[in-house]
């Protein structure tokens, strides 16, 4: 694939260098039939022509590894980056903000028809649970619609003493926080137990898109939802789900369901952090 992109701009650039000699000999030729011969003097050589200048620079991005597509995605990732990262509070990594966006945009070239809305939830588990680490991008207008907020990890993450998640797992009864992409689905009547009493809030089905990362999302009913053990000081233990505020549930999983996407971030996890299908560029 390589060599024949090499061919390909090589081509094109003796091609269009080719056509410029050929346009240069006729004017000389329509030039020298009107007007004696003038006599020779050394010139600076011209600089090539725009579209020379563009076969050579997509020559020399095929020959240092980095494909037009490729480059067309880094300005959309740095984009996202100079406008949202500013009302991002605090990161646990500096690659957090990079990797959802790196994702959002290589799923959503991969797949147009499913990415139906410009919605981003966005959640940096890398951060206690007493920090507000979740927000809503749009991705569209490049705005943050709301965070930093709460947001809950599985109890099979983490102990009861402990704040930050350490342990993430797609297996099923592992009540644990999934790493990863994910496909924002259909709402629906959520209903839990929360210290001994039930209660209801929206719920939002996720499709796990990050392969051996969180497959199993669906079936293992990892979904958003609103929670009581979530307040705007500091968030309890879900059973993997990515749980907010009861009113904020309410307010944010019907704008992103059915469309939207969902990014699940850890640094504590270096397979994941090596290997999401998506976060990484390695489409799956």
């Amino acid at each position: 694939m390589r060599n024949d992109l090499l061919k390909l701009a090589a081509g094109a650039f003796f091609a269009g260098a080719a056509g410029a000699m050929m346009q240069d000999a006729e004017s000389v030729t329509a030039a020298s039939a009107a007007q004696p011969a003038p006599v020779k003097v050394a010139a600076a050589p011209a600089a090539p022509p725009a579209y020379a200048q563009a076969v050579m620079q997509t020559s020399r991005a095929v020959l240092n590894g980095v494909g037009v597509q490729s480059a067309v995605e880094k300005t959309q990732v740095q984009l996202a980056l100079d406008a949202l990262a500013g009302g991002v509070r605090k990161q646990s990594d500096p690659k957090a903000l990079r990797m959802a966006f790196q994702a959002y945009y290589n799923y959503k070239a991969a797949n147009p028809k499913s990415v139906k809305k410009p919605y981003l939830y966005f959640v940096d588990y890398g951060l206690t649970n007493t920090t507000p680490r979740g927000y809503v991008f749009d991705m569209e207008s490049l705005k943050v619609v709301d965070g930093p907020f709460m947001v809950a990890h599985g109890r099979g993450s983490a102990p009861p003493s402990s704040g930050v998640p350490t342990r993430f797992s797609n297996r099923q009864g592992s009540n644990s926080t999934s790493l990863g992409l994910y496909l924002a689905q259909e709402t629906y009547g959520f209903s839990g137990k929360s210290g001994g009493k039930y209660y209801t809030s929206v719920g939002l089905r996720m499709k796990g898109l990050s392969g051996k990362f969180n497959s199993s999302a669906r079936a293992r009913g990892v979904v958003a939802h609103g929670a009581p053990y979530v307040t705007s000081s500091r968030a309890g233990r879900s059973e993997g789900c990515p749980a907010v505020e009861q009113s904020r549930a309410r307010k944010l999983l019907p704008q992103i369901a059915n469309g939207g996407l969902v990014f699940l971030f850890s640094p504590l996890d270096k397979s994941w952090m090596e290997q999401d299908p998506w976060a990484t560029g390695d489409k799956a």
